[in-house]
């Protein structure tokens, strides 16, 4: 595709970084045999893949055990596997009020089964109250804390390593949805107090869609965990129930072979440039973005002032115009591809103001440049003149 502005990185990025492609055709065409199913050399072609892609995974976030990546279709479903696996009738859970529905609605449904499920506000451009959170995992110590690490709105960035501090203060598990940090935010599970990490492969990883997972740190009890699904595993299949080994115990059928080798070239991808070097270029492009939109009348911007606070993300709405009227111009007259509305996360909107209308939100990637910038803000003015 030419003559397009592609600023939609938060929702997928795109084009791949070729390497990746390569990975995918290369499984397919020469170690596409079933991981774990067989002893023949395409099946042990295929595990040796899957496992050096658990391996950088696990060095990417500093996890102690690749066997402890699971590997999952997309973030939302590592999300489940952690909340579902964890969390019982009567027990205490904490999130905050800019998560994703990914976060939400999950713990929305374990409300109505008797859990007790705590909000904690978030002031309006995504900051995180520290103090009530404090308050309440002291007042009411809970089973689990799930945040995301960075909100897909308004790029607001909460701060993990303080909450799990408290969370392991007060004998909690912290899950963090990395949906929107990994690959473009440093992620240390040991130095931030991180147990669970959810990811998904297709956006600053550089991988394919359908990949993603969740790493389970050290003091995770898997044994305590609920499966989320079960079936074959290519291990233990004498017996008819589960196995209890990870990554087993979560990773029943097939694993997406072809998936999983591009996610790996696009870990190695982000590993060879930097995360802080991708974070930096992503973040002076977006600063850029905000600044120029900022000169447009008739133009709000969404979320913290502090860009060390914050992802590559900018998210805007105007009186003049609505979002969904702006996205669609942008495209037609402009080639410049945003994303429009709630992004699957109205817990934000209803924070920052923006429910139910939403917003148009712009996150640049690592191929893009401060001319595709200079252009998306002066369609931006050239819509709303």
């Amino acid at each position: 595709m030419t003559n397009v502005t592609y600023l939609d990185h938060a929702a997928t990025s795109w084009p791949k970084p070729p390497e990746v492609v390569a990975a995918m055709a290369r499984f397919l065409e020469r170690d596409g045999g079933n991981p774990g199913r067989a002893g023949h050399r395409l099946s042990v072609a295929a595990g040796r893949v899957v496992y050096e892609a658990r391996e950088l995974l696990a060095g990417l976030f500093n996890a102690p055990d690749p066997l402890r990546v699971i590997f999952a279709s997309n973030a939302t479903h590592a999300v489940n596997i952690a909340i579902c696996g964890l969390v019982r009738p009567g027990d205490h859970v904490i999130t905050s009020g800019v998560e994703h529905n990914a976060v939400m609605r999950p713990l929305r449904a374990l409300e109505q089964g008797g859990v007790r499920l705590t909000v904690i506000p978030c002031s309006g451009d995504g900051t995180l109250d520290l103090d009530a959170f404090a308050r309440a995992a002291e007042s009411a110590p809970p089973r689990l804390v799930a945040v995301t690490h960075a909100s897909n709105v308004m790029g607001a960035i909460l701060p993990v390593a303080e909450v799990g501090a408290v969370a392991r203060r007060t004998g909690a598990y912290l899950l963090v949805d990395a949906a929107q940090t990994a690959g473009t935010v440093p992620i240390d599970m040991q130095a931030m107090g991180i147990d669970l990490v959810a990811f998904t492969g297709h956006k600053g990883l550089q991988g394919p869609p359908g990949t993603g997972g969740l790493v389970i740190g050290g003091r995770v009890p898997v044994h305590e965990m609920t499966p989320l699904t079960r079936g074959g595993t290519g291990s233990r299949s004498e017996s008819e129930n589960q196995p209890e080994d990870c990554p087993d115990k979560f990773e029943s059928g097939t694993l997406n072979g072809a998936g999983i080798a591009g996610l790996g070239a696009g870990v190695r991808f982000v590993m060879e440039r930097g995360v802080h070097a991708l974070r930096a270029h992503e973040i002076a492009l977006a600063r850029k973005l905000a600044e120029g939109l900022a000169n447009v009348p008739g133009v709000a911007l969404h979320g913290p002032g502090d860009w060390e606070r914050r992802t590559a993300v900018v998210s805007l709405t105007s009186d003049r115009l609505s979002a969904s009227e702006i996205g669609f111009r942008l495209d037609e007259e402009f080639g410049v591809l945003s994303r429009v509305g709630l992004h699957c996360a109205p817990a934000a909107h209803r924070t920052i103001g923006t429910f139910p209308e939403g917003t148009v939100r712009f996150a640049p990637g690592p191929g893009n440049t401060p001319e595709e910038i200079d252009a998306a803000v002066k369609a931006v003015a050239r819509i709303l003149g």
